[in-house]
């Protein structure tokens, strides 16, 4: 089969981390910039650390950003099952040919027996590897041993020989000494495979035309390669990637305290603007370009520009790229995005939308919206020392006459839904007064929000208040102002 083929083969064991996010997108773009297929593979071998509800997340998020899989346990395709505790008969059956073909061998060690060479290595000062006595059955000695009841696992069989040699796209030729493979086991007692045998199995019977993975599995792929020339089969291309860290010291970790994807869209990312930043993790554009649409990363990434050094995760520069994504949609768009967080900060009767209006181009994270927005619903303490702007030029005469003339206008105006004829009325008082537009507006702004940073100002925010609460923040200010000495 010439047919391209990656596979995102996750383990259900929580939220989905950056890392396994970005090496899903990776298998994904590596699929379909060449018309391949992009398979999803739920690895739960390991049933201790079995998350109830972590396959459905694993849907959601792929779903949410995109990453469409073209066969997998909830689609179905030709190479089912998709999840591995249902292939349990499949592994059995190729244990059982690996041993036959001399790739693997029986093994009847108790955890004690190990437990003893462990200590022995420990006590002479020597990296513990297990020599595993089964070697001295043959064949038929450990089938009767098999027939007779005992308990047993399947060890993969590393004779000695030649180093193990084999290329990564990524890293290039990888040699591997043999002496240094463990024979792990393949076949647990349970009847489970390990991750070491189901993914080797899995991805020849699926097809799997190119295994894209972290680079902690550059040193164990030669044991992989081992069982796929035991049984004859072609080997897969490797693409291995550097790991995301947290800094250079260390790796981005949810054990560690590290968002997960779930983490950042409950702070307020977006999804495709989270997908967007990840492809840059590990891998550089031809051009100066940064911002791209899924459709965009298809046509331009290559694993030829993937980096060997690791990626660290910059939150401020997913912050600015948020905030680019944020600016890019319509303003029913965002309005729509931001109403969860608005109705979350805002209980007051105004205009949501004129809000979301401000708000959509000061905004980076939506999760920053309620402490942008506090002030509306009740006036904070303030300082009036903040009236007094430098940079403004304002003093308490300027701050009282700029106040006094803003009461006037609201009292004027009788259609208070009229945005328009509000907003114009307060452009005009700067040139009645004889003043500079900030030795007008500062101080209006300070009365209506009482703090120094706000996404609106003088000229949308007695709208968005209401006349009855823009009045009544206007005689606080005054009395605030009237009260110094």
């Amino acid at each position: 089969m010439n047919n391209v083929r990656t596979r995102f083969a996750p383990s259900p064991t929580g939220y989905m981390h950056i890392g396994n996010l970005r090496t899903a997108l990776y298998e994904y773009l590596v699929a379909k910039g060449q018309g391949g297929d992009f398979i999803l593979r739920i690895e739960d071998t390991d049933q201790n650390r079995y998350v109830e509800g972590a396959i459905e997340i694993i849907y959601d998020t792929l779903r949410s950003v995109g990453l469409i899989h073209d066969e997998g346990p909830d689609v179905g395709g030709d190479f089912g099952p998709y999840t591995q505790s249902e292939r349990l008969g499949i592994y059995k059956e190729y244990a059982v040919k690996l041993i036959e073909a001399g790739g693997a061998h029986y093994c009847f060690c108790s955890e004690e027996d190990i437990a003893k060479q462990r200590e022995a290595a420990d006590a002479a000062g020597t990296p513990f590897k297990f020599r595993d006595p089964c070697h001295r059955y043959t064949p038929t000695e450990a089938q009767a041993k098999v027939d007779a009841g005992s308990s047993y696992v399947v060890r993969q069989t590393i004779k000695p020989g030649e180093p193990c040699v084999y290329h990564d796209e990524v890293y290039g030729e990888i040699t591997v000494e043999r002496e240094i493979l463990d024979e792990s086991i393949l076949l647990k007692s349970d009847g489970f495979a390990t991750y070491n045998f189901a993914n080797v199995i899995d991805d020849h019977l699926m097809a799997i035309t190119h295994v894209v993975r972290g680079n902690e599995y550059l040193s164990s792929t030669p044991k992989y390669n081992l069982i796929y020339d035991s049984f004859g089969w072609q080997r897969p291309t490797y693409v291995h990637l550097p790991p995301v860290m947290k800094d250079e010291q260390n790796k981005l970790s949810k054990r560690n305290g590290d968002a997960s994807f779930q983490d950042l869209v409950s702070k307020g990312y977006l999804g495709k603007a989270i997908l967007n930043y990840i492809a840059l993790l590990g891998w550089s554009p031809e051009t100066e370009q940064e911002i791209y649409t899924l459709e965009e990363l298809t046509k331009a990434f290559s694993v030829a520009r993937c980096s060997k050094s690791p990626a660290i995760f910059d939150i401020e520069k997913l912050k600015w790229m948020n905030g680019m994504y944020l600016r890019a949609l319509s303003l029913d768009e965002f309005h729509e995005l931001a109403l969860p967080w608005l109705n979350q900060a805002i209980h007051r009767v105004c205009d949501l939308k004129e809000v979301s209006k401000i708000l959509q181009q000061r905004v980076s994270v939506l999760g920053e919206i309620p402490e942008m927005v506090d002030f509306i619903d009740e006036l904070p303490e303030y300082d009036v020392e903040m009236y007094f702007h430098k940079k403004m030029k304002t003093d308490k005469e300027i701050c009282i006459r700029s106040l006094e003339a803003s009461l006037e206008v609201y009292h004027a105006i009788q259609n208070w839904e009229s945005v328009d004829e509000l907003q114009a009325s307060i452009q005009a008082l700067p040139e009645k007064l004889g003043l500079k537009n900030g030795q007008v507006y500062w101080p209006i702004r300070t009365a209506m929000t009482g703090k120094q940073f706000t996404p609106g100002g003088a000229l949308e925010m007695p709208y968005i208040l209401g006349k009855e609460e823009a009045i009544h923040r206007t005689k606080v200010g005054l009395h605030k102002l009237r009260e110094i000495k």
